[in-house]
């Protein structure tokens, strides 16, 4: 299975924000969307990316004066990406290896998606219960 399909099934919108957004209307748009991240976007151009993981850590250092920062002040600037063609098992070993769990996906320098380690570990767990469910129909028909 292929981040393509993983793509497939969920909404083609991507919520993004620009880099001079206060973090406390990243908050609220996290909150409202029930989501953990959103790419940052400098026009068409993924510049970052602003996790939850990135406001706890400004928050710690800046305590509640944190949200009147800009995202530019706390977002990860080194986002790693993805690719249509890349398989479940590749998506996964990158976020383990390198520690994220939310991974934009890129189709000719374009954002086009955004999957989640929950999105990754679903598919696995889906193409899993395929495989055993094929097992099965095998085992009782030659049986």
């Amino acid at each position: 299975m292929t981040v393509e399909r993983i793509l497939k099934g969920k909404t083609s919108v991507v919520a993004t924000v620009p880099a001079d957004l206060s973090l406390s209307d990243v908050v609220a748009l996290l909150t409202e969307r029930r989501i953990g991240a959103l790419p940052v976007m400098e026009g068409a151009a993924l510049v970052g990316i602003i996790s939850e993981r990135d406001i706890i850590h400004v928050l710690a250092s800046h305590g509640m004066a944190a949200l009147q920062l800009k995202v530019a002040d706390a977002m990860t600037r080194a986002v790693k990406t993805t690719t249509l063609q890349t398989t479940v098992e590749q998506a996964m070993a990158a976020m383990t290896a390198g520690r994220f769990r939310h991974l934009p996906v890129m189709d000719g320098g374009r954002l086009i998606g955004i999957i989640s380690i929950g999105d990754v570990v679903k598919a696995r767990l889906d193409e899993q219960q395929y495989e055993v469910d094929n097992l099965r129909s095998y085992v009782a028909g030659a049986a």
